[in-house]
């Protein structure tokens, strides 16, 4: 698998979690734009990064307060997944 696959598989699958817990569909998300301004204040995203630390079983670094889009952090998921498969 490469990387851009799995990328584009993490997107996928933050795209369906936002898609359960907030009830809005993948094709409203782009990946690039802000996710605050898509609604999610800092407490939904904390919680949201929660929800991605039970859904894939990581730990997520708390360095990083810079990721505004889905595409940033799904490459920060990829990141996270890559090092504890290394």
């Amino acid at each position: 698998m490469t990387t851009d696959t799995a990328h584009k598989g993490s997107l996928q699958e933050l795209q369906d979690l936002i898609h359960e817990k907030y009830g809005i569909a993948p094709a409203e998300l782009d990946p690039h734009a802000s996710m605050r301004e898509k609604g999610f204040d800092s407490l939904a995203l904390v919680e949201f990064v929660f929800a991605i630390e039970d859904r894939f079983g990581i730990s997520m670094p708390d360095d990083d307060p810079g990721i505004d889009t889905l595409a940033q952090l799904a490459a920060a998921v990829d990141k996270v997944r890559a090092a504890q498969t290394a």
